[in-house]
């Protein structure tokens, strides 16, 4: 008998997002505003940071229109500049949202760009929280098929599977055929990349502001024409097998349509890999049975899953490696009973007393423990041991942020990202965002005025 041929994965999710409308979505409608909510708090919260403006610097000679917003500023760039620049400002300070099966932080690319091209044509709130929805579904089903071993080979995931989010959702908005669409996602595995080895450096938002920008330009290729190869991301030379995973169709396939990827997003408490939250948790705990009398301490034992380890023992040189080390993270919840923005900015990081606590740390290996878990251990100078272990951090599925916590979030990173943004204005508008008429006015609207330009007179 001749051998029946599989739909590929492109045209599976093409078809998929093609026939998709509100209706079919709108259950997760308020997971997805939560989600755009603390997309924007991440972004309001660095977008001031120098990496965000040096870009800015970079591109602004070489943007076109100026239509899309720059989160936290004033001045639009044209939508591919605008993606990019809001996608690493979203994902600079490591606050993001996270999809705790493959540690993709979904909204940064693929909020990035379905908001900077929608400023581009009259879309309405629901059709930017459609394409957004899919665009998540796409991206951590395909992430789906290829973890753990895809990100434990060092590929960054929310980079190489954000692009297919990206480029899926801007492809709904655009209106494309199954097989325009089908065509985007293919061009995006051409350019899928970011690589784990740059987390603890400004490089890695590099490769996450591609893949929002990148998705977008994808999109529109697809819309002039361009095509791609059927099978570009499971076939013998596709993408998954070029970098390094057989994928498992079954599991990017299984309830398409049905169960939602973005029912599973969480939200961090803590401006640091989603790995270390159990560590603080437990140091906030181990603190308070201390009497806060942290100079009584003569070691810490963190033990871990091999993921906590190889992401998180190493030295700290700088504010970022701060987010991704263990030693920091516990000198945070003991030393100063708080993980926020602050505590890990340059100057606490090189606090002699923080660097002192650090020094005392010591991580080890418990191939028993499940990833995201940990169990810190303190031994007092008097020969006492207090041990505490969380499995399910705050933030997580089993203990998640509310609404007024992600609310507080935001204000927060307006006033630590010294933005001139109005929180409240973000926050309301972001909860009716379902109701918008136009996305774009919305978006406008949430800018403060441009300064006059002071000219001199001869």
């Amino acid at each position: 008998m001749p051998q029946v041929s599989t739909p590929s994965v492109s045209k599976t999710l093409a078809d998929f997002v093609v026939s998709s409308s509100w209706a079919d979505v709108e259950a997760q409608g308020v997971e997805a505003r939560r989600s755009i909510l603390n997309f924007f708090a991440t972004a309001l919260g660095s977008a001031r940071d120098p990496v965000v403006t040096a870009a800015v610097r970079t591109l602004a000679p070489f943007s076109g229109a100026a239509t899309s917003t720059v989160i936290g500023h004033s001045q639009p760039m044209d939508a591919l500049c605008a993606s990019f620049l809001n996608a690493i400002s979203a994902n600079l300070l490591d606050f993001d949202d996270t999809h705790p099966e493959t540690i993709i932080h979904p909204a940064a690319p693929v909020a990035a760009a379905t908001f900077a091209f929608a400023e581009t044509r009259k879309l309405s709130g629901r059709e930017v929280l459609t394409a957004f929805i899919l665009g998540v579904d796409v991206e951590c089903r395909i992430g789906n098929a290829v973890s753990p071993r895809h990100y434990a080979r060092g590929w960054h995931i929310t980079s190489t599977c954000g692009i297919f989010g990206a480029a899926a959702a801007c492809a709904k908005l655009l209106g494309l055929p199954a097989e325009g669409i089908a065509n985007a996602i293919g061009v995006a595995a051409s350019q899928s990349a970011g690589n784990v080895e740059n987390l603890p450096s400004a490089a890695k938002n590099v490769s996450v502001g591609n893949a929002a920008r990148n998705g977008l330009f994808a999109a529109l290729l697809a819309q002039q024409g361009y095509g791609a190869a059927p099978r570009a991301i499971e076939g013998p030379l596709g993408w998954a097998r070029t970098m390094g995973d057989e994928p498992d169709l079954p599991r990017l396939f299984d309830g398409l349509g049905k169960r939602w990827e973005i029912a599973k997003n969480t939200y961090k408490p803590y401006p640091a890999g989603i790995v270390f939250h159990s560590v603080i948790d437990a140091c906030l705990l181990l603190r308070e049975r201390i009497g806060r009398k942290v100079d009584q301490i003569e070691s810490v034992t963190v033990q871990g899953s091999a993921l906590l380890l190889a992401r998180g023992d190493r030295p700290v040189n700088n504010e970022r490696d701060a987010r991704v080390s263990i030693h920091h993270c516990v000198a945070c919840g003991l030393l100063l009973g708080a993980a926020g923005v602050t505590e890990f900015a340059q100057e606490t990081v090189v606090r002699p007393d923080i660097e002192q606590l650090r020094q005392k740390v010591r991580a080890e290996l418990d191939a028993q423990m499940p990833d995201g878990a940990a169990r810190v251990t303190l031994r007092l100078l008097s020969g006492e041991v207090l041990a505490e272990t969380v499995v399910s951090p705050r933030g997580s599925q089993a203990a998640p942020l509310s609404d007024s916590d992600i609310e507080e979030k935001l204000r927060e990173g307006v006033r630590t990202g010294q933005s001139d943004w109005d929180a409240d204005r973000v926050i309301d508008a972001v909860w009716q965002f379902d109701a918008a008429d136009d996305v774009g006015n919305l978006l406008q609207s949430l800018r403060p005025p441009l300064a006059p330009r002071h000219t001199s007179s001869n």
